[in-house]
């Protein structure tokens, strides 16, 4: 078993407020294996994201790999890296003694429902597996979970649980998209999927973060959902729970790759 901390925290402006909201909530923890925190936890999205992007051995992220150690956790958060006049919204992967195992780029931007991260964000190009607290944790950030090719690219590098971090916007469907796309995600994967959002932030106007944090088992059902508000709430991800649902519905052993992945109006062989 590893036990997980669904780290669902309002984030302000403010990198020096969230990093101690980020150790208030590693406490609260308590003996979680592994936290998983929002993306963006460095700081809310707007334009001045780019000048509170930090590099990765900047105060945040090292901040967040000391409290880390202190709580001898492992920790999943959103961050911001600075860029050629924009910036890379990144995933960090701390282990918990601390150590920076990975850091995944985010691949799609949000340039839907009348927004245009592309305008602040560089996307990334390479899909990210991690070995954290006992896990292989493919990790997928916000807008990703609508890209089915992503999680499945991830099954296939060797993960045996995602990570689902977002700071997703409100709107009308919003909050359906959001359950939905998460569940659908495990159940076709067969894979555990721990989904954490930023928690409402009633100063903020622009409507990132409604909640919702889950963690989901490989056969769709929800084991925690955290509804609206701040908070922290631990679960069990059970690996061999796992791998006897992938035993009993094996549809990952019954894809036909000798179909799909030809091109479009190619004939199979000896057609």
């Amino acid at each position: 078993m590893t036990r997980v901390a669904l780290c669902q925290i309002p984030i302000s402006h403010d990198p020096k407020t969230n990093l101690e909201a980020a150790r208030q909530a590693l406490a609260e923890a308590g003996d979680a294996d592994l936290a998983v925190f929002p993306e963006a936890t460095l700081t809310r999205f707007g334009r001045g994201v780019t000048e509170t992007a930090e590099p990765l051995d900047g105060p945040f992220v090292t901040g967040l790999a000391d409290a880390a150690r202190e709580f001898h956790t492992a920790v999943i958060a959103g961050t911001f890296e600075p860029g050629d006049g924009r910036v890379r919204n990144t995933a960090v992967a701390i282990s918990e003694e601390g150590e920076l195992k990975a850091a995944y780029r985010k691949i799609h931007l949000f340039d839907s429902f009348g927004a245009r991260e592309s305008d602040l964000v560089v996307a990334g190009d390479a899909p990210a597996v991690v070995e954290l607290a006992g896990l292989r944790v493919g990790l997928i950030t916000c807008y990703d979970v609508r890209f089915p090719e992503l999680a499945r690219a991830l099954v296939d590098a060797g993960a045996d649980t995602f990570a689902v971090i977002a700071a997703w916007g409100s709107g009308p469907m919003k909050e359906e998209h959001w359950a939905t796309l998460v569940r659908a995600r495990a159940i076709e994967n067969t894979t555990w999927t721990v989904a954490v959002g930023q928690a409402p932030n009633p100063s903020a106007s622009d409507g990132f973060g409604v909640g919702r944090s889950m963690l989901v088992d490989p056969l769709g059902v929800v084991r925690h959902d955290l509804g609206p508000g701040r908070a922290v709430r631990t679960g069990e991800i059970d690996l061999a729970f796992g791998a006897e649902v992938r035993a009993t519905v094996p549809s990952l052993l019954h894809r036909r790759p000798d179909i799909f992945s030809r091109p479009s109006g190619e004939a199979a062989p000896g057609s």
